[in-house]
């Protein structure tokens, strides 16, 4: 999952932000209306996972290409990489609070064009509309709420964007089980991300754009105006001052490395510091995808039905649990990462990631090799015309079983007295699936019947709960810190960029995968890269905790090793 813009946080700045927010309400309103685009950007990645069910129904073409499906639930995110450099554009240009107010716009366009959508590819249209908002969103929210609040509760603020980021995917995860009985399923899933958007819009035309951008554009006064509303009079002088310190800083650093986005990147990748710093950022942004997380986040559902619950409605209920132990991942994280420490809870969290991912692997292989055999009696019970093709004119029929059946894209309608049991193999579509279901038979056409699909389920939500508090959040805090300070904006772009661009890559290939290896062999395979993204890790990622950003500059100046080998290194240089 992408959560942009997580800070650290400790007990004490919590504490602090209650008792600020609850003397000041003014700032609440402040960092609540910004927080809508924390919610939006997790409720737009969230709510596709469910919908895709409804949608497969609803369209044949979908029901039947792989691909299709894929490319609805990937153009947000493709959408997302255009709107995060567009947003960074219109931040500068026309500040932050317009840049919000153009995110919901798009959130709300398409929103409305999903739920009217007569075809795929008017889906796909409102999908890359939101993927836009979601990438400016998500830039803009935190950055946003982080120049409109006090220093001393700064983290904390931000800190809920990310916390309203995995709410809002809950929160997408309860409507679609509220309305899988609505007549319209999907088009109210997708449409209700319009109502958000809406109360958005009107609160930010409400509210003044971030100090930090006015003093930026020499509207001094107005900058003095947001922060005698926010702080207490004897302090608003002395942030006036910093202030005033930190933009010189940024224009004296453009004035040394150039205001060019191509300057910019050819200062970073020249810069030894910066380089180091950037392996280090770009593996723990590309490692957090490459574990898996946005195929259970996109395709939660998808995977239930491939353990073997073929209701859409069980599917939907039981995903519900892996999205709520993200959100609750996100808060034990706060209170972990600062005593534990970065590297340490990656590490941990890698190790978790792997084992169950084998685990699940393995479990899905079980349940492949155990799937029901399938009967001639039951598939030529509903007529030869309705049995399928493949299975009527296969060389060794008696060897076929449910998995078989699924992978030449027909149906399994189950045993009526056992759902292990022997069942029929028909031709996949409605008129099938309709006289199963009326004979009381389930009709599987994701997954088969399985005696280890609770187990799936259960570990699904171990892996979730070992990824979030790690992997889910501590890569975003890692390049809050690790570059330095004048090329922190273009480190973590470049990182952000290699998140969303690794997000695409497995989230437009799942799908095809799980029919090229299947599930076993996809899970099997992620479980593969996170090895790999644990290996690099412990090579390139120093421990930031604690360390002021001239001492994480330093130890990137003689080059990061490995407690192991610089102890090998010392032996050596000792002997020597």
């Amino acid at each position: 999952m992408v959560e942009a813009g997580v800070s650290k946080a400790d007990k004490t700045e919590f504490t602090e932000c209650w008792r600020t927010v609850w003397t000041t309400p003014y700032i609440m309103k402040l960092a609540f209306s910004a927080g809508i685009g924390g919610l939006l950007f997790g409720y737009d990645t969230g709510v596709i996972s469910g919908a895709l069910l409804y949608i497969k129904e609803d369209f044949v073409d979908v029901e039947k290409k792989t691909w299709l499906q894929e490319t609805i639930v990937s153009m947000a995110v493709a959408g997302a990489i255009f709107g995060a450099g567009i947003g960074g554009w219109i931040n500068d240009r026309f500040g932050r609070r317009i840049s919000i107010l153009a995110a919901d716009v798009l959130f709300f366009l398409g929103a409305i064009v999903m739920a009217v959508a007569p075809a795929p590819w008017v889906i796909i249209l409102g999908r890359i509309l939101v993927g836009l908002g979601v990438g400016m969103a998500s830039m803009t929210s935190p950055l946003y709420i982080s120049e409109a609040s006090p220093a001393r509760i700064r983290g904390a603020l931000v800190s809920t964007n990310g916390l309203l980021i995995t709410g809002g995917q809950f929160l997408s995860y309860l409507i679609n089980l509220g309305f899988t009985r609505a007549p319209g399923t999907w088009r109210w899933m997708l449409g209700v991300a319009g109502a958000p958007a809406l109360i958005q819009f009107f609160l930010m035309l409400t509210l003044p754009e971030s100090p930090r951008y006015l003093y930026r554009k020499d509207r001094v006064h107005e900058a003095r105006a947001i922060l005698e509303k926010i702080y207490p009079a004897n302090e608003v002088e002395g942030e006036m001052n910093r202030l005033q310190q930190s933009v010189e800083a940024e224009k004296a650093e453009e004035a040394i490395i150039g205001k060019g986005t191509f300057s910019r990147l050819k200062g970073a990748f020249g810069n030894p510091i910066v380089r180091r710093g950037l392996y280090a950022g770009i593996t723990v942004q590309v490692a957090q995808q490459f574990v898996g997380i946005n195929t259970v986040m996109y395709y939660s559902p998808s995977i239930v039905q491939f353990a073997g619950f073929a209701s859409n409605s069980t599917a939907l209920a039981l995903s519900l649990v892996t999205s709520g132990l993200n959100a609750v991942g996100s808060i034990v994280s706060m209170a972990f990462v600062d005593r534990y420490g970065r590297r340490k809870l990656m590490i941990i969290s890698m190790f978790g990631i792997i084992s169950c991912l084998v685990v699940l692997a393995i479990v899905f292989w079980q349940a492949s090799v155990h799937s029901p055999s399938i009967s001639p009696v039951e598939s030529f019970h509903f007529g030869k015309n309705s049995t399928c093709p493949a299975y009527s004119t296969a060389a060794n029929p008696s060897r076929w079983n449910c998995m078989s059946c699924l992978k030449v894209k027909c149906g399994f309608c189950a045993n009526k007295g056992d759902e292990h049991l022997p069942g029929a193999c028909l031709i996949q579509d409605k008129s099938n699936e309709v006289v199963c279901g009326g004979e009381h038979r389930t009709y599987f056409k994701s997954g088969c019947p399985s005696r280890f699909g609770f187990l799936a389920v259960i570990l699904l939500g171990l892996y979730i709960i070992v990824y979030s508090p790690g992997m889910g959040t501590v890569p975003w805090i890692v390049n809050s810190e690790i570059y330095p300070l004048r090329y922190r904006g273009i480190g973590g772009g470049i990182a952000a960029v290699s998140n969303w661009t690794s997000n695409l890559i497995v989230s437009l290939t799942f799908l095809s995968l799980t029919e090229a290896l299947g599930s076993a062999g996809t899970f099997l395979l992620f479980a593969g890269f996170s090895t790999l993204g644990l290996i690099a890790i412990y090579f390139l990622v120093p421990e930031t905790k604690g360390l002021p950003f001239e001492e994480v500059e330093k130890m990137l100046e003689k080059g990061y090793k490995p407690g192991l080998f610089k102890r090998k290194s010392k032996d050596v240089e000792g002997s020597a």
